[in-house]
């Protein structure tokens, strides 16, 4: 196999896709974020990255809480709109006209819409350059009781979607199953 050399860049496949929310200046606001992570086991941490001018980044700065919120496919493009238009330009909670609640964080605003919703402490933020780096630990999750199977979250039911960058930049389902973790590689085991 012949490997080419091009420029450093941090290449994922694919990324998750997720609506951060928070309340700038006393409105809930909500961005797309494909920089998306899970950070820690116990206690359970996300982390997210932001670019610094992001208008998102106020509210998460001021109130040290944010949202995590996971789209279905039945929310494709309110997801992309929310990636499209800045919050400080329109209210897109009201305009998408999502259904925000708020759980055990006053400040961190939930969509009722989307399946699954994480609320978050801001435990660091570290300035990487270009972005700010979020470090948040989960303080309550919400789940729609439709997406879960004995009790765990049904990744099938919650019908979530990832991005595929550049060249292609295309949204994508979860696609079909190829094998099962911590299982598959047993065959490679010498008897």
């Amino acid at each position: 196999m012949v490997k080419i050399q091009i420029d450093p860049k941090a290449i994922v496949y694919p990324q998750p896709v997720v609506l951060v929310g928070a309340t700038v200046n006393n409105k809930p606001n909500f961005m797309v974020v494909a920089a998306y992570g899970m950070a820690n086991n116990d206690p359970p941490m996300v982390s997210i990255s932001l670019r610094h001018s992001k208008y998102t980044l106020i509210g998460l700065k001021q109130n040290m809480s944010f949202s995590v919120n996971i789209p279905s496919i039945s929310l494709i493009k309110e997801t992309d709109y929310c990636g499209i238009v800045s919050g400080s330009k329109v209210d897109k909670a009201k305009i998408l006209k999502f259904n925000v609640f708020y759980g055990k964080l006053a400040n961190a605003p939930l969509i009722e819409q989307c399946p699954v919703n994480l609320e978050c402490t801001v435990m660091h933020i570290l300035n990487l350059g270009s972005n700010a780096f979020i470090l948040g630990r989960v303080e309550a999750t919400h789940i729609a009781e439709y997406c879960l199977t004995d009790g765990k979250p049904d990744v099938e039911k919650v019908k979530t979607f990832s991005y595929i960058g550049r060249p292609t930049s295309q949204y994508r389902a979860i696609g079909e199953i190829i094998g099962k973790p911590s299982s598959i590689g047993r065959e490679l085991e010498v008897q």
